[in-house]
């Protein structure tokens, strides 16, 4: 029976890695995409055009089972609401971020997120805030300043710019996550998330039609390609390889296994995109990983 449970335990463990590389590459394929000169707003459209078809079925599937809980109707305002911060907002921010700032920098100050969480439930669910918590939310930004430090050198003057579009990524993300939390057990997981998204989808669609001025029509080959990698590769299969593991393992053991997205992030954006940290910059992300880090390992304690 032990034998049985550690061998769950290592598969759970396993499949989230493989979530967390598959939503990691997610940065690294849409920076390859940009080479061909497509803009942000056409290449997010591509991702929800090829995810919608999959939310759409799962929606209609988990729509049929049979829900204990009673659903109101500010309970789908709601989801409206979420949906279009935590995917819509949220996913716009990080593609647009991701025109002025490498990849692994990117995912190092998404990583932030867990930090975030803690001070909105601070601040608005009057939550306390233990000292380890404080230590852990220092660390992390002082990670981040050891990140970035020298790094305007390099990548220029909009660097600042695109670390603060990817901050506000991670605020709105962190804020669908603290606001979400109420509405799940309701809903469930499958169907809320198919729900948030499709909202999402929808927004992004109505953002195209009103603001964009070209053709998603005339873009290479390679464009659609990367489109539709980003949509099932680095979306789709890696939310439900997540839901998996979480359910395994549990979402506090998860926590410290989502401290290989940073590291994943920074080894395939060498690999396929040639970006090199320094190693201030490696110690940087070290000290923010472990700052998260120093939150998980508190949640699985408690």
């Amino acid at each position: 029976m032990e034998t049985k449970k550690s061998r769950t335990f290592i598969y759970g463990v396993l499949i989230g890695l493989l979530g967390i590389v598959l939503f990691s590459s997610k940065a690294v394929m849409v920076k390859l995409a940009y080479q061909y000169q497509v803009d942000a707003l056409s290449l997010l459209l591509l991702r929800m055009l090829f995810s919608f078809p999959f939310y759409v079925v799962i929606a209609i599937i988990y729509a049929r089972k049979e829900n204990t809980h009673v659903i109101l109707k500010s309970d789908y305002a709601w989801v409206v609401f979420f949906g279009l911060v935590g995917y819509y907002l949220s996913s716009y921010f990080d593609f647009v971020g991701l025109q002025y700032i490498k990849a692994s920098l990117e995912r190092i100050i998404l990583f932030l997120y867990p930090t975030i969480i803690i001070i909105l439930n601070k601040l608005f669910l009057k939550k306390p805030v233990n000292t380890r918590q404080v230590l852990a939310i220092g660390l992390t930004y002082f990670g981040i300043i050891i990140t970035f430090w020298g790094e305007d050198v390099v990548s220029g003057s909009h660097l600042y710019l695109g670390g603060f579009l990817i901050f506000l990524c991670a605020i709105t993300y962190a804020s669908y996550l603290v606001g979400s939390g109420w509405l799940i057990p309701k809903f469930g997981v499958m169907r809320f998330t198919s729900y948030a998204m499709i909202v999402s989808c929808i927004s992004v669609f109505i953002h195209y039609l009103i603001s964009s001025e070209t053709s998603i029509l005339g873009y290479p080959w390679e464009v659609y390609l990367f489109g539709l990698l980003i949509a099932v590769f680095a979306t789709v299969i890696p939310s439900f390889l997540v839901s998996i593991s979480i359910k395994m393992i549990d979402s506090s053991n998860f926590a410290i296994v989502a401290g290989a997205g940073p590291i994943s992030t920074i080894i395939l954006a060498g690999i396929f995109l040639g970006e090199q940290l320094t190693w201030l910059q490696l110690f940087g992300a070290l000290v923010v990983i472990f700052g998260i880090l120093l939150v998980s390992l508190k949640k699985v304690k408690s």
